[in-house]
């Protein structure tokens, strides 16, 4: 609680935490509501690659939750604004989706080029095998790999679907070349979050679902990682994870009311 007391802002994560594929938590607004009474901000932060900032700010619209542009944090911004400090101007290939490409496109980046100076793999949900293929040569001809998230699956309404790690694991499987991944858990992560929010470690809160990215990316760190039960972990995944977060909440609603 004494930790707790220094968060200046809270970074949710949104899948499985805020809402459920299209279902909005109904406590949601709530604690948006009690973040602001209690004087601390937040902003939103998603693994999910599959789509971009645009298409976030839209969906949390009709959710009925208005948020200015730089409120908005997405994995793609990470492993963009790395890729311009360390490969700038490079022709990438990348295994994503329209809204993922048009990022690439917008920050500088070809985004499609066959012999690519760079493979970056995305949550595709437009998946197709000569996608794989073209990545898979490239990466056997030398090519570096990326992934701009490392999840195993996205929660939606009914379960999971394969994410960005699943597709890496296939790609791994084939080339046997293991890529580095942004978004959470990466430093690069964490660092983004600090900078895009001008906080200190310690006034920061990464609040999520999900051990493995999540509470990990605070790891190490004066963050606080805050693991909510109203997505992907269970109580025995919790028992399980060498990872612990520093608080654990039934949901939002819970820990709006520890906020004073």
């Amino acid at each position: 609680m004494g930790r707790l007391d220094q968060v200046k802002m809270f970074v949710l994560d949104m899948d499985g935490t805020i809402y459920l594929g299209e279902r909005l938590f109904p406590f949601t607004k709530d604690f948006l509501r009690r973040v602001r009474e209690t004087g601390r901000d937040f902003c939103f932060f998603t693994n999910n690659s599959s789509k971009n900032r645009g298409a976030y700010l839209e969906k949390l619209a009709r959710m009925g939750i208005e948020i200015p542009p730089e409120k908005m944090l997405i994995s793609n911004g990470v492993i963009l604004e790395w890729l311009k400090e360390h490969h700038p101007g490079a022709s990438c290939y990348v295994v994503g989706t329209p809204p993922l490409r048009e990022d690439f496109r917008q920050a500088g980046f070809v985004p499609d080029d066959p012999d690519a100076d760079v493979v970056v793999l995305g949550f595709d949900t437009t998946l197709t095998y000569e996608k794989l293929r073209v990545a898979c040569d490239l990466i056997r001809a030398g090519r570096p790999v990326y992934g701009v998230n490392p999840d195993w699956n996205c929660p939606v309404e009914g379960g999971f679907i394969p994410d960005c790690g699943s597709i890496a694991a296939l790609v791994k499987a084939s080339t046997g070349v293991q890529c580095e991944f942004f978004g959470k858990p990466s430093p690069h992560t964490l660092q983004y979050m600090l900078r895009q929010t001008g906080c200190h470690p310690e006034e920061l809160a990464v609040v999520g679902d999900r051990l493995y990215t999540d509470i990990a990316v605070t790891s190490g760190s004066e963050a606080m990682g805050i693991l909510v039960m109203s997505g992907e972990t269970t109580p025995e995944i919790l028992a399980q994870s060498e990872t612990k977060p520093d608080l654990v909440v039934r949901d939002l609603e819970e820990l709006a009311e520890m906020l004073v």
